[in-house]
């Protein structure tokens, strides 16, 4: 669940499209679920997306779309 209360999903199909095309977070992914429900701050996105940001040791800071 997102602090916003939205629920959130990241079904092994979608993981596995994300990490198709980019290799980078193929390890991270307990990182990305953890950044969407525990965010640092959300952004404003487009189209009423809510981009979340959190810091990260692997990296400066982790964005997560």
């Amino acid at each position: 669940m997102s602090k916003s209360g939205i629920q959130t999903r990241l079904p092994d199909e979608r993981w596995s499209h994300i990490t198709d095309e980019r290799s980078e977070p193929a390890g991270l992914r307990p990182d990305v679920l953890e950044t969407v429900s525990d965010p640092l701050t959300n952004l404003a996105g487009g189209d009423g997306e809510l981009p979340a940001v959190r810091e990260h040791e692997a990296a400066k800071f982790f964005l997560v779309v």
